[in-house]
């Protein structure tokens, strides 16, 4: 079992390669260009005067706003030390010795890793253009399978399966088998695109989604997530979290950032047109790309550790996926206008000289 490896950070680049930190591009880890939301920023300063305090363990204020967001009750909320502590939390109410779960060929690393610290056997099923073959996921569950991870978009391909096809797999799935749905990149999709899953929790009582302030909301270094289930599924995985585990800042961020619904819009705008942008210059390039419907995109650059440290030579960081069984791809975040032109300019040139 190998720990999760995050993408490098600006400082150690810089140390590591004798580079100036403001000179350095960072797209390697799905993060806002943007920054983080003005409101939230304002919160986060208040909740400065309140350090010597525990949080809220319970975070009631918090999951009162992302009740009122989704329409829910606060009993089927679970918060999370991000979202990935929410499918760590799934894995520790529902796994064990002796029982199994299916996830993903190229699916989210944390999935593989969380069925593996608790003693669990992983199914991995072969992908299907670089996404979920859901069918084939179906096929894999054995009598002691009990939890199915299925990561829309996926992370790092950045694959989308359709919402129709999701519920019509949920619907298919025994009930003593929980459905993690992980809709971490869920703002960036499309508005056709977006689906009613939360709606959903009341028709699956085994249906878990979770979502995260990470990525669209932009608070990443505050590590703050959460689920979305029925009562009794949230109940048991509130058993098992560990007290506090989303501080007082972080609750107090996530809350003023989904009442900004403006700087939610304009991070999609951004984010869609440095999409476009990325692509335009692959094409240039002559590379290929996986179509993603996230705030990242994939790309097959030939040999990508070389690339990668080429790249870093140059003061752009993105991120190699040869753990994920992608050795020829670079997984890049997509920036702001200049940031993108940085990589593309840093890339034609590595390309050119191999």
């Amino acid at each position: 079992m190998a720990p999760y490896q995050p993408g490098k950070p600006i400082s150690e680049v810089a140390r590591e390669l004798g580079l100036v930190e403001a000179d350095i591009v960072k797209l390697a880890s799905n993060e806002n260009p943007l920054g983080a939301s003005p409101k939230a920023l304002e919160a986060l300063r208040a909740a400065a005067a309140e350090i010597a305090r525990y949080p809220d363990g319970n975070g009631f204020a918090l999951k009162a706003s992302l009740a009122k967001f989704h329409g829910i009750d606060p009993e089927s909320i679970v918060l999370g030390n991000g979202s990935n502590d929410v499918l760590e939390l799934a894995a520790l109410a529902f796994l064990c010795p002796g029982t199994s779960a299916v996830y993903a060929q190229h699916c989210f690393v944390v999935n593989r890793l969380a069925t593996q610290a608790r003693g669990a056997e992983g199914i991995e099923v072969a992908a299907r253009d670089f996404g979920h073959d859901l069918q084939a996921m179906q096929d894999a569950v054995r009598a002691d399978t009990r939890v199915i991870f299925v990561s829309n978009p996926n992370n790092p391909t950045g694959t989308f399966v359709p919402a129709d096809q999701v519920r019509s797999f949920v619907e298919r799935v025994r009930r003593d088998i929980l459905v993690v749905l992980d809709e971490a990149y869920y703002e960036y999709l499309a508005p056709q695109q977006q689906s009613a899953s939360v709606g959903w929790i009341s028709e699956f009582p085994n249906l878990l989604v979770t979502r995260t302030f990470s990525k669209a909301y932009g608070l990443a270094s505050l590590r703050v997530g959460y689920g979305l289930a029925h009562p009794a599924i949230a109940d048991l995985m509130n058993r098992v979290r560990q007290p506090f585990n989303v501080n007082s800042a972080a609750q107090d961020a996530a809350i003023a950032a989904l009442e900004d619904a403006d700087f939610l819009s304009r991070s999609v705008k951004v984010n869609k047109a440095g999409m476009k942008q990325l692509e335009a210059g692959f094409s240039e390039l002559g590379l290929e790309w996986i179509v993603s419907h996230g705030n990242f995109i994939t790309a097959r650059v030939g040999d990508a550790q070389r690339v990668f440290r080429e790249l870093l030579q140059r003061g752009v960081i993105v991120r190699p996926i040869g753990a994920y069984g992608m050795p020829e791809y670079l997984r890049i975040s997509v920036g702001v206008e200049s940031e993108n032109g940085r990589l593309l300019e840093a890339l034609a040139a590595v390309m050119q000289a191999s």
